[in-house]
């Protein structure tokens, strides 16, 4: 079942709400073209104004010092999870 845009908005208040309770480093990767396979154009699940209404709660509600970083590309695209490994390997180096 595909949810919703209001019911994303608050999937999005409540996450961030919880990464804001974070003690430690804490960074967030929005993928704006997509949160998972059957959410990105042509398939059965795409709904952009729902993946659009969850990015915005998550920009308006996530605190420092939480770092969002969005990209434009599908949660599935290789480029996407190498990136959240770059930034995660920084991280751990500094």
């Amino acid at each position: 079942m595909r949810t919703n845009p209001e019911e994303c908005a608050e999937l999005g208040r409540i996450i961030a709400g919880k990464l804001n309770q974070a003690k430690g480093p804490t960074t967030l990767f929005l993928p704006l073209k997509g949160v998972s396979a059957i959410d990105q154009e042509g398939q059965p699940f795409y709904l952009p104004e729902a993946d659009a209404a969850l990015f915005k709660a998550l920009r308006e509600n996530i605190r420092p010092p939480v770092e969002l970083i969005e990209l434009d590309m599908n949660i599935n695209d290789p480029a996407f999870s190498a990136a959240m490994a770059e930034r995660l390997l920084e991280m751990l180096t500094n």
